[in-house]
């Protein structure tokens, strides 16, 4: 099982953190040690004092394909949920000041906290998804799967052009604005509409 993550999804999220928008879609794997599920604390690294959070939609692939065409998309996830991208913003920043891989900014144990899937037949619309995250009972991030600049479809053509995709694959859509550092004693609860899916804590 791998996690394919697309990065910079959401323009207002590129600007906010002073990237520019990329001509090809930005992507990344996480390893499945980053995956933390039901509800498990998330404990903050030694290793950064920046650790952001990013509020994402998911979907889960339920069969094999390659080179799928957007307009078949859709038989190839059957659910969805939230999930965090947990970054290292100062070790992002360092890294790709220097033009080396990121990977250890995005890709470290518990980095994924993953919610509750539910089944794509439940949404009404995939395409016009209100999703957002909370913390402490304050909403941070809050958007709708219609801003996203490349749609669920568009991202499964893309990536399968390059990654066979198997059964229980995930695929982390990509983060709106309003992306921030987490504190010690932080409660994050994540939303797909009105269902919270994700609810933890930071240790």
């Amino acid at each position: 099982m791998k996690i394919i993550c697309i990065g910079l999804n959401y323009r207002k999220h590129a600007m906010e953190i002073g990237w520019d928008l990329p001509e090809k879609p930005v992507v990344f794997l996480k390893p499945d040690s980053s995956i933390l599920k039901n509800n498990k604390p998330f404990f903050l690294p030694d290793f950064s004092d920046n650790i952001h959070y990013e509020v994402e939609v998911v979907i889960k692939i339920s069969k094999l394909g390659k080179g799928i065409a957007a307009k078949f998309a859709p038989r190839y996830f059957d659910e969805v949920t939230v999930g965090i991208d947990i970054t290292a913003r100062d070790l992002q920043r360092r890294q790709s000041a220097a033009g080396m891989p990121w990977e250890i900014s995005k890709c470290f144990d518990g980095a994924a906290p993953l919610g509750s899937f539910i089944p794509v037949r439940s949404v009404k619309d995939m395409g016009n998804l209100d999703f957002r995250l909370e913390i402490n009972d304050k909403v941070v991030q809050k958007s709708n799967t219609s801003d996203m600049i490349l749609g669920f479809n568009q991202i499964v053509e893309y990536v399968s052009k390059f990654f066979t995709l198997k059964t229980g694959d995930l695929i982390f859509t990509g983060t709106p604005s309003g992306v921030g550092q987490l504190k010690k004693n932080d409660n994050l609860v994540a939303y797909l509409g009105d269902k919270p899916l994700l609810d933890f804590l930071i240790k």
